[in-house]
């Protein structure tokens, strides 16, 4: 008889952005009319820029000739694209990072979860809470994990509360640990990192031994020019931190798919025998192992972002849908709704009003205003009394949602 990954029975019974579409659609076929306006999942409304579109359409072409033709590409990336990163991210900004330390995936997302395939099963691992909830799934599905308590936290993770109380920053813990999630811009408070407070965690990782997976999805959206926008800018920081980027959310690529991890090669971490060993081999060899690479076209995509038309271009995304936090922000505060984020992040962390639980936010939210957000309690214990209400949405959709809420909600 086969048998199970019993780990996966530990999972709470559903990931929160499948619960929300749930109820959603149960609300839709109650009230087939309503006009739902959906704020919640982190998804672009706007199309591609032009400049990514003529380039995939050109590499289409190249797929119709002979010449030109791509087939099966390095599992890596393509030099050009790799190269360009290298050059416009990093090295523009003083980091010392090499096309060759960039691996070309299919989503931060995924690569967050993939890259423990590289780690062993006893580190011990500290996420923030509230947490994007990929980070703690795929703990739990590799084994790295006990069960959950009450409050949805899991036994063998070292939660660091991430509230107003700590102006919503990663508290370095007491404690020794292996590995370590940073997200900044952080998903879902819309808080930043100062370059002294990630200092202070490059500091503790170096004196540790740990391995800082720093999540940078959401860095083109920072406004401060005092917040750092990759954690290479900190000193020291290439000999224990990776760091995930992504083209979803700049450039639009939700559905089309592109973004990159780093992995310097001076980076190290122990074997059973105590020897140290790069972790760009062990990751280098778990890509060509395991993954066929992104498609060409998408590839050449994304290297129109790093062109003068592309650079120009998605900066009008970013300013469009950070437009768009600015609204939700200022609207919801002058309704005397408490909020926070929404300044250098797409993302605004709403305090619910009249001590209303997370989830009994969504359902009010949803049945009187028809509009669709996220409950902070699915990011964790910690995120109980707050709301994540996203930026990417239509200026009208914007503009109506707030119009509701702010009717409804006016304290």
């Amino acid at each position: 008889m086969a048998t199970i990954n019993d780990h996966y029975l530990k999972l709470k019974a559903g990931y929160l952005f499948p619960e929300i579409a749930r109820r959603v659609s149960a609300f839709a076929a109650e009230h087939p009319d309503a006009p739902i306006i959906r704020l919640g999942i982190g998804d672009v409304t706007e199309p591609l820029p032009q400049a990514c579109r003529s380039a995939m359409i050109r590499a289409v072409e190249d797929m119709g000739d002979r010449a030109h033709f791509k087939g099966y590409g390095p599992e890596q990336g393509y030099d050009w694209l790799r190269g360009a990163i290298a050059t416009h991210d990093f090295q523009s900004r003083g980091c010392p990072i090499e096309a060759s330390e960039i691996f070309i995936s299919d989503g931060s997302k995924c690569d967050t979860g993939n890259l423990l395939d590289i780690f062993g099963n006893h580190n011990v691992i500290a996420v923030t809470d509230p947490v994007y909830p990929v980070y703690v799934d795929t703990n739990v599905m590799a084994g790295h994990t006990g069960e959950a308590n009450e409050k949805g936290e899991y036994g063998g993770l070292v939660y660091l509360p991430i509230t107003a109380e700590n102006q919503f920053t990663a508290q370095i813990p007491s404690q020794k640990v292996d590995l370590i999630y940073l997200c900044f811009p952080n998903n879902p408070t819309g808080a930043t990192a100062t370059k002294a407070h990630l200092t202070a965690w490059v500091d503790y990782a170096k004196a540790n031994g740990s391995i800082i997976f720093f999540d940078a999805a959401y860095e083109a959206f920072i406004t401060d020019p005092s917040v750092p926008h990759s954690i290479y800018q900190i000193e020291g920081a290439r000999d224990c931190a990776i760091e995930f980027r992504s083209f979803s959310k700049n450039a639009g690529f939700t559905g089309t798919r592109c973004a990159f991890t780093v992995v310097p090669k001076t980076l190290t971490a122990k074997a059973a025998d105590g020897s140290d060993v790069e972790l760009w081999k062990l990751w280098n060899r778990r890509q060509s192992t395991k993954f066929n690479g992104v498609s060409y076209i998408v590839q050449r995509g994304a290297e129109a972002v790093y062109s003068p038309e592309g650079q120009a271009q998605t900066k009008a995304l970013v300013d469009f849908y950070m437009e768009n936090a600015k609204i939700i922000r200022e609207q919801l505060a002058a309704a005397g709704i408490q909020v926070y984020g929404g300044t250098n992040a797409p993302y605004v962390w709403v305090k619910t009003p009249n001590n209303l639980s997370s989830w009994d936010f969504f359902d009010k939210l949803l049945n009187v205003c028809n509009v669709v957000g996220t409950p902070g309690s699915g990011f964790g214990a910690a995120g109980e009394g707050y709301f994540r209400i996203s930026a990417f949405n239509s200026r009208e959709n914007v503009n109506e949602a707030m119009r509701r809420i702010t009717e409804s909600f006016k304290v």
